[in-house]
């Protein structure tokens, strides 16, 4: 079926169910922002396959909302479906309670998948509408309109994580977790978030592309522990690792029946726990709706991850180099396109030690494609490359001990001057964010406009955030840390990793940005009472294309900053290649002046 099909599939079964609105969210019952394939409901039904946006249907209208990354992708995939693209964040843009309000008939029913819906999200709604004669329903339609979908795979096995690369046993990470559950007096924590599980039991799994997590749900109650996942899907060593640490295992589909059992008992549920979960429980129990323990806990990284974090950088450095040296001298030559790039560049990483796989689809866009922020090159459609103009590399690998993501914006062939002067902004917001010291207590808010202030001097800026969480051999987007304009009360905290990645998009003509991932550290700083400062490590390794860089705009610190890096990254990387990948790398990392 095509998108018009779908829609109309969707409103006769509203019409029958006596629904005025359906709501789809990006979502499965974990709240996960990948998605396994059979809960790719709101891509199945509009087209649209960003990570991020929600999609409402009317009888008569539907309207799609997303972020400022996908504002150019959105367009074209949505195009001929009738579906309205709403610009989230813009001040013109309708909140989609408003926009439904004045769809909605007098009486009329909302309705949505309580499975694939967080309660903060279900409450919000209810709450927009209260006091109105507007219903809020949880239906599961689409589980009727898409007769295909896809089934869980239960050939992907989930085995353990050496200690060596965790740092820490599962036994001491539910000690801390249960430390975190008698402070705030609960008898039990619901935790539902696929990575939060995975780091909790130092388990690892691939039930969702590109994130090394399984389908499941763990309970920690006073009488023990419980994972529920689909057991034929555990290696003999999971198995053995859970019984060693006394995790008890039941079957996926018997975690509600589990719940129902649950009576008279606090419980602590995380706000992005599913709708349906929140009310099993809510029925018989009192629930504490709190943000979830685990993501501090997995956040703040411990020495062996941070070990195995600068390890598995320095090994993406050395295929990056070799990569980008293939892309500047022989991809053209070779007829290589976005889409066999990206390949290439995978093949390049499976070489190195510990890896896995990528971290996320491999975002290679040459020239205009390079505006569309999260763009993902299909095959038959993709640009061929030539030794002419700009290309942006977005990629990321997955290791066993360690997690990277890196941009580097380049030339193929000749660039315009103002493709190198915002190419200088970018790495300039981007070098001063990672120069930066900050007091304890410091939010992600407060150092934003540092990478952003080169570009707003311009009157110039960027849709998405400068920078986000990332995980050990987990997700690569991780919190409850990030970069961003928006106001997260999260501070900053040693050990957290980050995102440092400003960008500036010309649409139809170029993208640029640049990225490298930063550990949050203790400085020698102290401030005048005493206080301690923090600042950033460098970790990714990877050098940056000088010949698009007008020096005339960098500061005498920001030059030194630029020339230390790249002296580093010659000294760590040179001795891991072949000629003439090194002599070109010297070349790469040659001092500059202004």
């Amino acid at each position: 079926m095509n998108t018009k099909d779908k829609l109309a599939a969707l409103r006769a079964a509203m019409e029958q169910e006596h629904i005025d609105a359906y709501i789809v969210f990006s979502a499965d019952p974990h709240m996960s922002e990948y998605l396994p394939e059979q809960w790719l409901e709101r891509q199945w039904l509009t087209g649209f396959t960003g990570s991020a946006g929600f999609v409402v249907v009317t009888q008569k209208a539907a309207a799609l909302w997303t972020d400022g990354r996908y504002f150019v992708q959105a367009a074209h995939e949505l195009e001929g479906s009738s579906i309205e693209m709403m610009k989230d964040g813009l001040p013109e843009t309708p909140n989609y309670k408003e926009w439904l309000r004045t769809q909605l008939p007098d009486g009329g029913t909302v309705a949505l998948n309580p499975v694939a819906t967080a309660h903060t999200a279900y409450q919000d709604l209810q709450q927009y509408f209260d006091g109105s004669n507007i219903s809020i329903v949880g239906k599961s339609l689409l589980s009727e309109v898409w007769t295909e979908r896809p089934g869980v795979d239960n050939t992907q096995q989930i085995n353990p994580q050496k200690v060596e690369f965790a740092g820490e046993t599962c036994t001491e990470k539910i000690a801390k977790i249960r430390e975190k559950m008698a402070s705030k007096s609960c008898d039990a924590l619901v935790l539902n978030a696929l990575d939060d599980i995975a780091w909790t039991l130092n388990l690892r799994g691939s039930d969702v592309a590109y994130n090394p997590v399984f389908l499941a749900y763990l309970m920690i109650e006073d009488g023990g522990t419980t994972v529920f996942l689909h057991q034929e899907k555990l290696s003999a060593e999971a198995k053995a690792a859970l019984a060693d640490h006394h995790v008890a295992v039941q079957s996926y589909d018997q975690f509600f029946d589990h719940l129902k059992k649950i009576n008279q008992k606090t419980i602590w549920l995380p706000g992005s726990m599913n709708q349906r979960v929140y009310e099993t429980l809510a029925a018989h129990n009192k629930t504490v709706i709190e943000p979830s323990p685990v993501a501090l806990l997995k956040a703040v990284k411990n020495d062996a991850e941070l070990k195995g974090l600068r390890q598995a950088m320095m090994r993406d450095g050395v295929a990056m180099v070799k990569f980008l040296y293939w892309l500047t001298h022989h991809a053209a030559e070779e007829g290589a396109t976005e889409f066999t790039a990206g390949q290439k560049l995978k093949e390049i990483r499976a070489e190195g030690e510990n890896f896995v796989g990528e971290s996320f689809g491999s975002i290679i866009g040459y020239q205009g494609n390079g505006a569309i922020v999260h763009y993902s090159a299909k095959r038959e459609e993709a640009k061929k490359l030539e030794n002419v103009g700009s290309i942006l590399v977005d990629s990321g690998g997955q290791y066993k001990d360690g997690t990277t993501d890196i941009t580097r914006t380049l030339p193929l062939g000749p660039v315009s001057q103002e493709f190198i002067t915002d190419a200088t902004l970018v790495l300039q917001g981007m070098i001063r964010l990672s120069m930066a010291k900050f007091p304890a207590g410091t939010r992600g808010v407060q150092l934003d406009t540092i990478a952003r202030l080169p570009l707003w001097l311009q009157g110039k800026d960027y849709a998405h955030g400068t920078g986000h969480g990332v995980g050990h051999f987990l997700n690569v987007h991780e919190g409850p840390q990030n970069i961003r304009k928006d106001l997260n009360p999260q501070e900053l905290l040693p050990g957290m990793i980050l995102s440092d990645e400003p960008g500036f998009y010309v649409v139809n003509q170029y993208g640029i940005r640049h990225e490298n991932l930063v550990a949050v550290r203790k400085s020698a700083l102290s401030g005048s009472a005493g206080a301690d400062f923090y600042e950033f490590e460098t970790l990714t390794v990877c050098p940056f294309f000088t010949s698009i860089i007008d020096t005339k705009i960098l500061s005498d610190a920001e030059i030194e900053w630029l020339n230390n890096y790249h002296q580093w990254c010659k000294d760590l990387l040179g001795g891991h290649l072949d000629e003439p990948e090194r002599s070109w790398l010297e070349t790469l990392t040659a001092p500059i002046t202004k």
